[in-house]
């Protein structure tokens, strides 16, 4: 953390997720940090083989501080559905098999679900994120958002990306991808960790 004033100087991205960088790095434009994507120093990504959100996201998060030499900030998140016992979790990204496809994924979510009741729709978007300050920083911060409601059986909204289409938002009555941008960020469980570690930043400042 480069001093009380600006914290991180400069922060890495730890991931290739176009969709996911947009919303990162509008989320924190606010606190004047300079923010890169990791792909302005490699290609390859991580391998993802954590068996839990919070584990792949510090494995993200170190990769992508050993490359660049730069505190980095890691996130994986997902899909949690309680009618496939919590599939397709950390897998979301590659449901439908390699290389990762939104439409593809979307598309065997609706199978897999075809025939089930709106009352055992329910679901979770889950995220998990972790910050280091350099590769083997022993004690990273880190930091989780959970985000409820349901699937439905149809897409709806051309915004957002991964499963926003088919998340439907129970207290907004519409779908993620109908949601704006703005209000999105704030709702999310991508915006509730990132405003939990934006939190641990200030607070280890303070210390």
């Amino acid at each position: 953390m480069a001093n009380a004033e600006n914290p991180i100087h400069m922060l890495v991205l730890a991931s290739g997720n176009a969709g996911k960088l947009r919303e990162l790095t509008r989320m924190l434009e606010p606190l004047g940090w300079t923010v890169r994507p990791q792909s302005e120093w490699v290609e390859t990504e991580a391998v993802e083989d954590g068996l839990s959100f919070i584990e792949n996201a510090l494995i993200k998060a170190r990769h992508a501080s050993r490359l660049s030499g730069l505190p980095a900030l890691g996130d994986d998140s997902g899909l949690v559905v309680d009618a496939l016992q919590g599939g397709p979790g950390i897998y979301s990204s590659r449901f439908a098999g390699e290389p990762s496809n939104d439409g593809a994924n979307n598309r065997k979510l609706i199978a897999a679900l075809e025939g089930v009741p709106q009352a055992e729709r329910g679901a979770h978007f889950y995220c998990a994120m972790a910050l280091v300050r350099r590769p083997d920083d022993p004690a990273p911060l880190l930091a989780t958002g959970k985000w409820r409601g349901r699937i439905l059986e149809k897409p709806a909204g051309e915004g957002g990306f991964g499963y926003d289409p088919l998340f439907w938002v129970p207290s907004q009555g519409c779908s993620s991808a109908e949601l704006p941008a703005d209000l999105k960020n704030r709702l999310s469980h991508r915006g509730q960790a990132l405003s939990a570690m934006i939190e641990q930043v200030r607070s280890e400042l303070a210390d």
